[in-house]
């Protein structure tokens, strides 16, 4: 019988390294899935769920202790524009939990001897994610407060009323979309991680210091982690040490990609991947004062189950 380990903060209690995920969309291609479109891996919660299924129990193979869902890319404004009513939208967004929690499901029949439960966090991504232009890797929106608000709101409520056990908020590039989450997330009952995507070793996005951006959340009471996504994993190390300082009392969570470069204009990549080294880099950001490590974009289960034997996940 699994204990009931089903609180992120009971996890993050046990002080012991803890694995995430991959990337959804590098799984889902790896699986021979088509998500070139806008919407991204969110548009096989409507066309293919049972890959979203499949992707979440291949990480949960390799050896993942939190599995982020496929509504990174879900959001009202992305999905109506695809000719979704609001509440067909809604709906969808909602299922990418559900979908997360039938993998969890099916990986705990097939593994009964499990010590603890796999926790399902729900993923918030950026605005710029929903508008499919890159802004997302720079913060350059302009857009007012008012409108990142009601972005985001609506689909912090659904996704706080799910079975998910915690909200992550990733690859946030900009301060001021940090600082309407730090707002919305006061009035969630989740517990949450938030992470940005940054630049280089001090600076997120949009150019703001890491220091500025993670000490809004510094003494936020649902703010249980702070982080980085979806950067190049050279910079992990200086960011994590910047983290430590800005809030000592905040878990680090860390996933970045895998190096390479995107080009938003053919969905290519280019450049030489890391993924070969993340049992070695895994040890370094524990070493370093990681407490949840995973893998973005181009980070797949093979490498998610290599930082599965990495030493400090293993002692």
């Amino acid at each position: 019988m699994i204990p009931n380990m089903r609180s992120f903060a009971a996890l993050l209690e046990r002080h012991e390294p803890i694995l995430v995920d991959g990337g959804l969309a590098t799984q889902c291609e790896a699986m021979g899935c088509n998500i070139d479109g806008e919407l991204w891996s969110a548009a096989l919660l409507q066309s293919d769920p049972r890959a979203i299924v499949d992707a979440h129990r291949a990480y949960l193979d390799a050896g993942a202790e939190i599995i982020i869902t496929a509504s990174y890319q879900a959001s009202r404004l992305g999905l109506v524009a695809t000719g979704l009513s609001i509440a067909q939208a809604d709906e969808l967004i909602v299922s990418s939990v559900a979908l997360a929690c039938q993998a969890r499901d099916e990986f705990v029949r097939a593994n009964p001897n499990l010590d603890r439960m796999p926790l399902i966090a729900a993923s918030i991504g950026p605005y710029g994610a929903a508008r499919h232009d890159g802004s997302e890797y720079t913060g350059q929106y302009d857009v007012s407060t008012d409108e990142l608000r009601s972005f985001h709101q609506s689909r912090l409520e659904l996704l706080d009323g799910s079975e998910a056990d915690l909200l992550a908020c990733e690859t946030i590039p900009s301060f001021a979309e940090a600082q309407v989450l730090c707002e919305l997330l006061n009035e969630v009952t989740s517990p949450a991680w938030v992470s940005f995507s940054c630049r280089d070793e001090k600076r997120i996005s949009d150019g703001t210091p890491i220091a500025d951006a993670a000490g809004l959340f510094c003494n936020h009471h649902r703010v249980l982690a702070v982080g980085v996504n979806c950067t190049a994993p050279q910079l992990i190390v200086p960011l994590i040490e910047a983290l430590k300082v800005t809030a000592p009392k905040k878990a680090i969570v860390v996933y970045p990609n895998s190096g390479e470069i995107y080009h938003t204009d053919d969905n290519s990549w280019s450049g030489t991947g890391t993924g070969a080294q993340c049992e070695q880099a895994a040890q370094r950001w524990v070493t370093a004062g990681a407490n949840l490590i995973g893998g973005c974009c181009r980070i797949g289960p093979a490498q998610i189950a290599a930082m599965a034997e990495c030493e400090a996940l293993t002692r």
